[in-house]
């Protein structure tokens, strides 16, 4: 389904260079999954899985946030978002086999995915980085685009003219590694053109136990 892929920093993915962006480690697999592939993964995550939306607190107000989601890991994958604690649903086949599948090719470990479902052009994720303390100093995320392609964008935190876009087209796979979380933000911003739906599926390692002292995910 997908060659093997190294993730040490510094180096080169089998199908992808990293980007230029400095304190980075972020690279591209256009065509990770075969078409077929991603076209049956889209239907069986949209009609399968429980999606919600998700409430959170954005400038001291409670709001319904811009996009569907729905949270999948292990028992003890569990995490405290804007006073909520979320419980993961249990993980359900094709999940199961696409994370197996990343983590032989990888050679990471994953305890957990965020599925997030954007609807329309008007669903969005704002900017922020997945530096929470749960997920350790040098994070790998591993983040599978289904459907309609999106624009991805990267800035740095302190360096303004250190940013790029990626187009994630469907069935890409985006790395990030290193220092790319401690330095960078990323966002998939609202746009205007008429796009269909996508879903994006981000793998993660969340340390166990830390969601008692109420982490936060996103």
């Amino acid at each position: 389904m997908s060659p093997s892929i190294s993730t040490v920093p510094n180096r080169t993915a089998a199908n992808g260079e990293p980007l230029a962006l400095p304190g980075a480690d972020v690279r591209l697999l256009p065509g990770w999954l075969q078409a077929t592939d991603a076209d049956a993964l889209l239907s069986a995550l949209q009609q399968g899985l429980p999606w919600e939306v998700h409430r959170i607190r954005l400038f001291g107000r409670v709001v319904d946030s811009p996009r569907l989601s729905c949270w999948i890991g292990d028992p003890d994958a569990v995490y405290r978002y804007s006073g909520t604690r979320f419980e993961p649903y249990p993980w359900p086949a094709v999940l199961a086999e696409l994370r197996e599948r990343l983590q032989a090719g990888t050679g990471a470990r994953f305890n957990s995915v965020l599925a997030n479902r954007y609807r329309d052009g008007r669903d969005a994720m704002g900017w922020h980085s997945d530096d929470e303390p749960e997920l350790g100093p040098q994070p790998l995320i591993a983040s599978v685009s289904l459907g309609a392609e999106r624009r991805f964008l990267l800035k740095h935190r302190r360096e303004p003219g250190y940013r790029a876009g990626l187009p994630l087209p469907h069935g890409s796979l985006l790395l990030m590694a290193g220092d790319t979380q401690r330095n960078y933000r990323h966002a998939l911003p609202r746009t205007a053109k008429p796009v269909g739906e996508r879903i994006n599926l981000t793998f993660r390692w969340i340390a166990p136990g830390h969601h008692k002292g109420g982490a936060r995910v996103v």
